[in-house]
């Protein structure tokens, strides 16, 4: 059968005669099998590329060069055969538009699995293209323009000529192309250049397809913003407040694309006038700006906008009928409220409506927005607003609690009845939710910092309720007044006085529940000793210390987090008061009472759980790195992340039990140090540029590896945990596929697809939302999909998905279990090998003990050495089954046994990860996905019999 195929191949290509359909789906059934001989390989080629030279039926070509892409894909030895081949059928003969866009699209795709081969299209021949008769064609060439053609001065008459296609969506393409071209970071110099594009974008502003409005006012946001900064006329001043009421205009569009896509233009725009900012939050037209008009000379023609037009855009966005453009509003008034003190303030009226919206989305990024007005001290609560804004405490929604109590953590209260109204609230929030414990402990901590004077005047209010002589205590609200109490004096000593020394007695009783709450702040061994001291003076406090450097104020520091370890323990010392008795006695004596007290918490506290808690507050603090990483504050953030490492193994070696979880966190800090290192590469100053590449692919083999590794070794991950997981493996293939120089797009766009899917039916199983970044990636890769030819795809489509990604917070809710293993070669060392004979297999016993692994696992031994490298399959029909632990001894078979005296071998136990979709292709009897490996390798050493 074999050898008739092959006459019949070579008798096709020694014909003219064009090739029948049967024979090119022949031709793919080979291509496709993997076991294809690299003869028959060699004589599909010859024929296709014969055919493909000398054919000129469009339809058998077009099936010719599909035939030539797949074969590119699966036999990468012959790229640069197959790139020749169709490089020059394409630039010899004049073929149809569609057949050479198609053309290029394979050629795309080639460059693809190999960077050193250039299809050097001259810009004229690629305009004709585009000028073709053939829409799709067009629409595929504009998409993908900056490959063959990256000199923007080139492209950027193209674009703007296609901006007046009588198609609505090249039109569109168009406009998307100069937004490329704008966020390239190359620098257009010319003045004119630059008003035509704005204002072309702003006659299409008027077009009848919604899309091409919404790519409008994408060009107008982008360059607009460029116009602003670069314009040297003499009105150069009312360049950004014409930007910004040009886009206010668009903000009550019938479009509902329109007005999200508004609204995220606006939040890029930098500074604005104060009465334009103001006038967008009433619909009444403002005095000052009701004559005010901006009279705009672009390209010859003149361009008439009124002040007025921003009348109201917020009040228009933040009552829309669609919860995507209020949650862009909101999101866009972030920006203005940052920077003008006056304008948050008027804006919070809005906000604090919003806070009764119908969906969750909006209400928290309403939220986030007063989250950065408090971070940049604009956020004014008044009284009126107290009661909407502390109802959040008690919403359903743990993210709308927790975004309310970060707000409480930065503001100031203005008075003391407001202060009291907080404290209500957060209380209220325990009662209800006790599972918000150690943030509420948290936040009130801080709010006593920032508050201590009206702290002085609660607790004088309520010391009748700490009191634990009183019938009916409640533990929990005294614990929370014990926070407050201890807190003021860390902000200023004179607190010290206010506070009567019984109070910090009774947090001492409570030292294990505050300490859990406090564990991101300062340590147990530390609190206790600060308790203990300042329960042992009265009103005439005075501390005695042993050294000037450990004053009251590095103690205050290191409460706050500003001292070291080391310099804690030397605090530490300094607290004990010098006499009688050592600091181990003192010490022992302190730690005495609250011992006792806890012990009757600690019977009602499962052990997992304090595990998990101080396992989610470390995971709570990665969210908060990751924004430095955006920032490009990395080295920062890495430091950061040690400091969580450390923190994480002193309370692994102080706890019994849940090791599985604190194996998971150590495992997930060092794969967020990965990323941080990637994502290094990726900031805007070092997009552009090509060095440490090596060192790029490096850092993604790690990442993957650890990532692959975290979902198949854990067992007990809910659906949100697994898609968080998921949405990070989805930003790294973004990732590679925006870097030029290691885009491999046909692969890397398979595994992306794969996991999407895989994301999507996790999202029809439950009630999780989608992030933003998975929504646009989701909606990029299906206008790939939709396009004439979705082979080949540019780096810059996936440049602007980057910034949209944020590390989400990741909270463990359930029981995890590791799955491990553990590998032992009993009695063999360097001085007593293993016996072999050359040619023959030889038997190597192992110790094997399997932890947490599931009955439906498939394990392997990995066998290797540096000239070969070998699979056995540890079969669980014939183990046992899986159990929770289990110990057997295995001998594994080693047959490639070399002509040597003596040799090394490594083994390690791996599992397949069987819901990995992309298989991967090992030698024969291997396994066909990709393995992670459950224990460190080990080394066997072997030694020739002697002859003797």
């Amino acid at each position: 059968m074999q050898k008739q195929f092959l006459a019949a191949c070579k008798s096709s290509a020694n014909t003219d005669k064009p090739l029948s359909l049967q024979t090119l789906a022949s031709f793919r059934s080979h291509i496709i099998n993997p076991h294809t001989s690299d003869t028959t390989i060699s004589v599909i080629v010859e024929t296709l590329t014969r055919f493909l030279q000398l054919s000129c039926d469009a339809s058998a070509l077009h099936h010719t060069l599909k035939l030539l892409g797949d074969l590119a894909s699966c036999r990468p030895n012959l790229t640069s055969l197959i790139f020749d081949s169709v490089r020059s059928k394409l630039f010899s003969s004049a073929e149809s538009t569609l057949l050479s866009t198609y053309s290029l699209a394979v050629l795309a795709s080639i460059s693809n699995l190999n960077p050193n081969l250039t299809i050097g299209v001259d810009h004229q021949f690629f305009v004709s293209l585009c000028f073709g008769p053939c829409v799709s064609a067009r629409l595929w060439l504009l998409r993908n323009a900056e490959r063959f053609v990256p000199r923007p001065y080139v492209l950027f008459p193209v674009f703007l000529g296609f901006t007046k296609d009588p198609f609505p969506y090249v039109r569109k393409v168009a406009l998307d192309g100069l937004v490329r071209l704008c966020n390239s970071g190359f620098v257009f110099n010319d003045q004119y250049m630059v008003e035509g594009c704005y204002c072309r974008a702003v006659e299409l502003l008027r077009d009848e397809e919604a899309c091409v409005r919404a790519a409008a006012v994408r060009v107008i946001g982008g360059w607009g913003h460029i116009l602003s900064a670069s314009c040297q006329m003499e009105n150069a001043t009312e360049w950004p407040d014409a930007v910004f009421v040009q886009l206010c205009s668009m903000v009550r569009d019938m479009s509902m694309e329109v007005r999200v896509e508004a609204f995220k233009a606006l939040g890029r725009i930098g500074i604005v006038s104060d009465d334009l900012l103001l006038q967008t939050l009433s619909k009444k037209v403002l005095g000052k700006i009701k004559e005010n008009k901006f009279l705009l000379n672009c390209a010859a023609d003149w361009f008439k906008i009124s002040a007025s037009s921003a009348a109201g855009a917020f009040m228009h966005g933040l009552e829309d009928e669609f919860y995507q453009v209020r949650k862009s509003a909101c999101h866009s008034l972030r920006t203005f409220a940052i920077f003008s003190s006056v304008f948050a303030s008027e804006a919070l009226n809005l906000l604090m409506d919003i806070l009764n919206d119908d969906s969750v989305d909006v209400r928290i990024e309403a939220l986030q927005t007063m989250l950065h007005m408090a971070t940049c001290e604009h956020l004014k609560v008044q009284e009126m607003h107290m009661h909407m804004f502390l109802g959040n405490l008690v919403d359903n929604s743990t993210s709308i609690r927790s975004t309310t109590r970060k707000i409480l953590r930065l503001v100031k209260l203005p008075n003391y009845e407001l202060f009291k109204l907080s404290v209500d609230g957060l209380l209220e929030n325990l009662e209800k939710y006790p599972q918000d414990e150690a943030d509420v402990f948290s936040v009130l901590f801080y709010m006593g910092q920032s508050h201590g004077n009206f702290v002085v005047c609660i607790i004088n209010e309520i010391i009748e309720e700490i009191e634990p002589v009183s019938d009916g205590y409640d533990s929990v609200r005294a614990a929370a007044f014990l926070v407050l109490a201890i807190s003021a004096p860390l902000s200023n000593e004179k607190y010290l006085y206010d506070i009567p020394p019984r109070i910090f007695s009774y947090a001492v009783t409570f030292l294990g529940k505050i300490s859990r709450a406090l564990c991101g702040v300062t340590s147990q061994k530390f609190l206790l000793a600060y308790l203990s001291q300042c329960s042992r003076y009265s009103n005439s406090f005075d501390v005695e210390f042993k050294d000037e450097e450990t004053s009251l104020s590095v103690v205050q520091d290191h409460i706050q987090g500003h001292t070291s370890t080391s310099s804690s323990n030397a605090v530490t010392r300094a607290l004990l008061p010098m006499g009688d008795e050592t600091s181990e006695v003192q010490s022992q004596r302190l730690l005495e009472p609250t011992l006792v007290a806890d012990s009757c918490l600690e019977d009602h506290l499962d052990k997992e759980d304090q595990v998990m808690k101080f396992v989610n507050s470390i995971l709570a603090k990665v969210k908060d790195i990751w924004l430095l990483v955006h920032a490009g504050r990395s080295l920062e953030a890495l430091r950061s992340l040690r400091a969580c490492k450390e923190e994480l193994s002193t309370f692994s070696s102080e706890t019994l039990g849940s090791a599985d979880a604190l194996a998971f966190t150590l495992q997930y800090l060092r794969m967020v140090k990965l990323l941080a290192k990637i994502w290094e590469h990726f900031l805007p100053a070092m997009r552009l540029s090509s060095t440490g590449i090596g060192e790029l692919e490096l850092l993604f083999g790690k990442l993957d590896s650890f990532l692959r590794g975290m979902r198949c070794r854990f067992i007990g991950l809910s659906n949100k945990e697994v898609l968080h997981f998921l949405e990070v493996i989805v930003v790294t293939y973004v990732l590679r596929l925006s870097k030029v120089e290691i885009c491999c797009c046909l692969t890397t766009r398979k595994k992306l697809s794969a996991t999407i899917s895989l994301i999507e039916s996790l999202l029809k199983e439950g009630s999780i939302e989608p992030s933003d970044f998975i929504v646009e990636v989701t909606n990029s890769l299906h206008e790939l999909s939709t396009s004439t030819s979705g082979t080949s795809c540019g780096p810059f489509l996936f440049n602007k998905l980057i910034d949209l990604f944020y590390l989400k917070q990741l909270t463990l809710s359930g029981r995890l279990s590791h799955v491990k293993a553990e590998l032992d070669v009993p009695d063999n060392c360097s001085q007593k090998p293993l016996s072999f004979i050359p040619g023959l297999p030889v038997s190597i016993p192992l110790d094997i003990t399997l932890c947490n692994i599931l009955s439906e696992s498939r394990l392997w031994l990995k066998i290797w050495s540096q000239e070969s490298i070998q699979f056995v399959f540890l079969d669980f029909d014939i183990l046992g089954g899986g159990d929770e632990m289990k110990k057997f001894t295995f001998v594994a078979p080693f047959y490639p046994t070399p002509k040597a005296v003596c040799f090394a071998l490594m083994v390690c136990v791996g599992m397949e990860c069987l819901d990995e979709d992309l298989q991967l292709v090992k030698c024969r009897g291997g396994p066909k996905h990709a393995l992670t490996y459950l224990c460190p390798e080990k080394e066997v050493y072997l030694s020739m019999v002697s002859k003797d």
